[in-house]
């Protein structure tokens, strides 16, 4: 059983604070037990002018909706952690994941030790493991010569001339969803990562959880070794 969390934030990208947190409680095979979404009452109501700076500024009036409609639950960071906490003892989860773990990891630390003053350091517990479905992708989905192809095909290409990695390119190749986009609000999110996530275990191939920032250069390097095969074939 495993928690996979994302987490939508503003201020920047070094220094990030989370107004959205998302998670579900799922198994490898992609089944979903529970799933929850919160607004940080904090971030969204007492720190406007953060908020207004934020990536996805426009979407606040959306928020607002979402939880008059009860879609979304606003809470405190403090409340939203011990909900965390208690659903994590209750399926009895050491297992935490998310797409860039290390971002939304740091994002969640960030946020409570703001809030709390540095009183709380750290948002899960102690002994929490962490895993990165971004690095699991980029082992042993994006490598496939499938995915290279289609995204080459499709002009998944950075600014930079690398392969795209994200989470809704790696979606839009799964489900052969050209015009899917992403979200970008925290459960929503969650569950294509969660389908990702499901993806690379049944690939039954060994893999690195671990977070590792630096994966997304594995598919690069697999498409430079097939450019190389068809230069000297």
């Amino acid at each position: 059983m495993y928690l996979v969390i994302d987490t939508e934030t503003c201020n920047t990208l070094e220094q990030p604070f989370c107004y959205d947190i998302g998670y579900a409680i799922t198994d490898r095979t992609g089944r979903i037990y529970l799933e929850r979404s919160f607004v940080v009452a904090e971030m969204f109501l007492d720190n406007k002018d953060l908020m207004e700076s934020c990536y996805f500024a426009e979407k606040v009036p959306q928020y607002w909706e979402d939880i008059k409609n009860g879609k979304r639950v606003l809470k405190s960071i403090y409340n939203i952690r011990k909900q965390i906490k208690q659903d994590m003892r209750d399926f009895k989860i050491q297992d935490v994941g998310a797409y860039n773990m290390g971002f939304d990891k740091r994002a969640l630390n960030n946020t409570i030790r703001y809030c709390s003053k540095s009183l709380i350091r750290w948002f899960f517990p102690f002994g929490t493991q962490y895993f990165c479905i971004w690095n699991m992708a980029c082992q042993v989905l994006m490598t496939k010569v499938k995915y290279i192809k289609f995204a080459i095909q499709n002009d998944f290409i950075s600014d930079s001339g690398n392969l795209e990695t994200s989470a809704e390119s790696c979606y839009k190749w799964l489900t052969n969803s050209i015009d899917f986009v992403e979200s970008h609000t925290g459960l929503e999110d969650v569950r294509i990562e969660i389908a990702i996530m499901a993806e690379c275990y049944r690939q039954h191939k060994k893999m690195n959880k671990e977070i590792y920032s630096a994966c997304w250069r594995i598919p690069q390097r697999k498409r430079k070794e097939l450019e190389l095969r068809e230069v000297f074939r």
